[in-house]
């Protein structure tokens, strides 16, 4: 294969995603697979897999650049990039009028307010624990015992949302039992969960201030519960990728391609 490619690696606590872009910067590729508990043979999977798919080698490839909680773990990368970059980087490209962007991953969640170009001008996160996170959905989705793609589905069938005070994993998980024990309906409390995660999300986003177009990203965003709760919280409209979970990845791909063009034309800068 003589077209030159570009890889992207996102490393998160929960999936490894690899895409690959080509000179003009269109996906040709892309792969979401497990984390599990190596991270570099993570890597090394999904970035084997992707090219695998495309018919190419890592010969093809003109650059690498990882992000994610676990892009050390990429071997062979040209550059380790910030998620905050990369998810910005992404979402500017799907949508080039992004003017903020909600990424929920699986141990953190992050509010990036974007200018007119995609420049990253302000950002929060949330990395202190795993409230509000895809881990704690998943803690959330098995104590329940509501499979992940039911979470919001079911949410929006309540008639009103279960009160639930905290966002910190253990003591949800004993207020969501406790909440089981006085009768309340599985659709009440996962309705109350996804609330309190929309107001975690909007004390991130007051501080950061946001302004359409809202996109959110991370694998989060394919819970309709919580994204519908975002919205009314943070009175805004959120669009949601086809596939919210490459975007980072996608960012990262598109950071390799203006590394490998600039490494060729170093006069440049970068």
């Amino acid at each position: 294969m003589d077209m030159r490619l570009y890889a992207g690696v996102d490393i998160g606590s929960a999936t490894a995603k690899a895409v690959l872009v080509d000179a003009d910067g269109i996906i040709r590729e892309y792969i979401v697979a497990p984390s599990g508990g190596n991270l570099r043979l993570a890597a090394d999977r999904v970035l084997a897999g992707v090219l695998e798919q495309a018919g190419g080698r890592r010969a093809d490839l003109g650059a690498i650049v990882a992000t994610g909680y676990g892009r050390e773990s990429v071997a062979d990368r040209d550059k380790s990039v910030t998620e905050i970059a990369c998810h910005a980087k992404g979402a500017y490209a799907l949508h080039p009028d992004a003017r903020a962007v909600i990424d929920i991953g699986g141990q953190d969640s992050k509010v990036i307010a974007l200018d007119a170009k995609g420049a990253v001008q302000k950002f929060e996160m949330n990395d202190k624990c795993a409230a509000g996170t895809g881990r704690f959905l998943e803690v959330m989705a098995r104590t329940l015992e509501v499979p992940l793609d039911d979470f919001g589905p079911r949410a929006h069938a309540a008639d009103m949302p279960a009160t639930i005070s905290s966002t910190c994993t253990v003591f949800a998980e004993s207020e969501v039992i406790s909440l089981l024990a006085q009768g309340q309906s599985v659709e009440r409390i996962l309705a109350g969960l996804c609330l309190a995660i929309s107001q975690r999300i909007n004390s991130l986003a007051s501080r950061v201030g946001m302004t359409p177009r809202v996109i959110m990203t991370g694998g989060v965003a394919r819970n309709t519960g919580v994204v519908r709760a975002v919205e009314k919280a943070i009175g805004l409209p959120i669009t949601v990728p086809d596939n919210p979970q490459i975007v980072g990845a996608l960012g990262a791909a598109l950071l390799a391609r203006i590394h490998d063009a600039r490494r060729q034309a170093p006069e440049q800068g970068f």
